[in-house]
């Protein structure tokens, strides 16, 4: 095993990052910039990067790696190669060499100390798929000049968000029996996105002369069927049956997938052509030389779903994993699974916290202001699949973390905001939110009713409940409104009802 070379402080490191609006890049640019790293991100669309966080604290250059690099490569230290053109019309592979060789003679002619790069594992040897051939020849094109590449390879990227993390999640979940070739046998040794972050850092900000090829993956090899039985039990879904045939070739199975996930059928297609090469850590392991030690597949699975859920609800993952997991506003549309929402808003001339005192009343005696009937039905069949129903009421004040009929509160800012998530028996998770915008001397009410489906079952059970909250929801918005604007409308004006919500501790 190779010593581990010395950990660069990042004394005034200057490093370019390029594909940092992508999947990767944009979990990149944080821990460079923790390590005080001065951050250049080259950006053919600048404003694709306006949403992320660590915008103020970059330096945008704009251009692309095929066109003119000088401005881009002045004065840069390590440069990051992030980019691909992955099913993007015809003669795409020679496109990638071309952008390459285009980065890899700026970064020489600039004096770019090193420039680092994410390919694709799969052995030399071996007849390999377009994709991960191209891969492994934009490594060389890269090494071409006399830079310094440090090449990590990688297999599967476990990660919300990840094109083949997103292409399992959906052909799980989606699926309860599932017509599969001879791939799915295949071996392949996923590593979480957590662990590629910190093996990128290391080897942007390590000194020494450390050039070559990584080989890395976590510490689980599996084959693609075992994946999917694993993502299943993670995602707490009954067990998934597989149909193996021998005549689904890859490009049939890269239809049926595209017509099965929201993954783009051009990309959906270069990626199944490449599960039939074995993507196995064989050589010079990155996890070794760089000393990361990689989580084990379930365990990134795990953060990853529960990742997804923090998205939408405040939880203790703040505590429980690193950053990198979570979603980002450049992640694509796609990711993240299946979302389904019911938004509704109105307006009040009723001020935020004459609103949110009548807000906080919900539930318990008082009900959801329309389709009190529809409600108690609801209730009782809940109890009867053995849920809480309505029958826990509510407290006179409500906090966060308590109960409220077959709710609980999960978020709570008085004037602003109440988030309920239901603890109903549902085949997936239920948020509904009212956000309270203040317009002049009224409001802006917003309710969002959210869920999130486990399995085809609860795909099914929005279809066949969605006729109901055509009632059930605008009954919820008109109901708080019009009591607001009743208030609003009298003469002498009385106070906001006592507040029936207390702030979390």
């Amino acid at each position: 095993m190779d010593d581990p070379p010395e950990t660069n402080p990042v004394d005034s490191l200057r490093v370019l990052v390029t594909g940092a609006s992508g999947y990767v890049g944009s979990r990149l640019v944080p821990p460079l910039l923790a390590r005080d790293a001065e951050v250049r991100c080259l950006a053919r669309s600048p404003e694709k990067l306006t949403a992320a966080a660590w915008r103020p604290s970059v330096e945008i250059a704009r251009g692309d790696v095929g066109g003119d690099l000088a401005e881009a490569m002045a004065g840069v230290d390590v440069a990051v190669y992030l980019v691909h053109s992955i099913g993007q019309g015809e003669g795409w592979t020679l496109r990638e060499q071309d952008d390459a060789g285009n980065f890899a003679r700026a970064a020489a002619a600039a004096g770019v100390r090193r420039i680092v790069y994410l390919g694709g594992l799969g052995r030399d040897t071996d007849l390999l798929s377009h994709h991960l051939q191209s891969r492994h020849d934009v490594g060389h094109v890269l090494a071409s000049t006399g830079v310094e590449v440090v090449e990590l390879r990688a297999g599967v990227i476990i990660g919300s968000g990840s094109a083949s993390f997103e292409m399992l999640r959906y052909l799980v979940e989606v699926l309860p029996v599932m017509v599969t070739p001879r791939w799915v046998e295949t071996r392949c040794q996923p590593i979480a996105i957590t662990d590629v972050v910190d093996l990128l850092v290391a080897a942007v900000t390590q000194t020494g002369t450390i050039g070559g090829i990584y080989e890395a993956g976590g510490p689980d090899v599996v084959t693609y069927a075992q994946m999917m039985a694993l993502y299943a039990e993670t995602a707490g879904l009954a067990r998934r049956r597989l149909i193996r045939v021998p005549f689904l070739t890859p490009r049939l199975s890269s239809l049926w997938v595209g017509l099965v996930t929201p993954v783009p059928v051009p990309l959906a297609r270069e990626l199944v052509e490449s599960l039939v090469n074995e993507v196995i850590v064989g050589s010079r392991s990155a996890v070794a030389a760089f000393s990361v030690r990689p989580m084990g597949l379930r365990e990134s699975i795990s953060r990853a779903l529960e990742a997804t859920r923090g998205d939408i609800a405040a939880t203790s993952f703040d505590d429980a994993g690193p950053d990198a997991f979570r979603p980002t506003p450049t992640d694509p549309a796609w990711s993240g699974g299946t979302v389904l929402t019911d938004v509704r808003s109105g307006q009040t001339a009723a001020g935020p916290d004459v609103v949110f005192g009548y807000l906080a009343q919900i539930g318990g005696r008082k009900g959801w202001y329309s389709g009190k009937t529809l409600w108690r039905l609801r209730g009782l069949f809940d109890q009867l699949l053995g849920g809480p129903g309505l029958r826990r009421g509510r407290r006179s004040t409500l906090a966060v973390g308590d109960p409220l009929d077959f709710w609980r509160v999960e978020d709570l800012v008085p004037g602003r905001r109440l988030r309920l998530h239901a603890e109903m028996r549902l085949p997936g998770d239920a948020w509904l939110t009212w956000d309270l915008e203040p317009v002049g001397p009224g409001t802006t009410v917003t309710q969002t009713a959210l869920f999130r489906p486990r399995g085809l079952l609860g795909r099914i059970y929005w279809v066949v409940v969605a006729p109901f909250h055509r009632f059930v929801f605008p009954g919820i918005l008109g109901g708080l409104l019009a009591e607001a604007d009743a208030l609003a409308r009298l003469p002498t004006r009385r106070g906001p009802p006592a507040s029936a919500a207390k702030p979390a501790a």
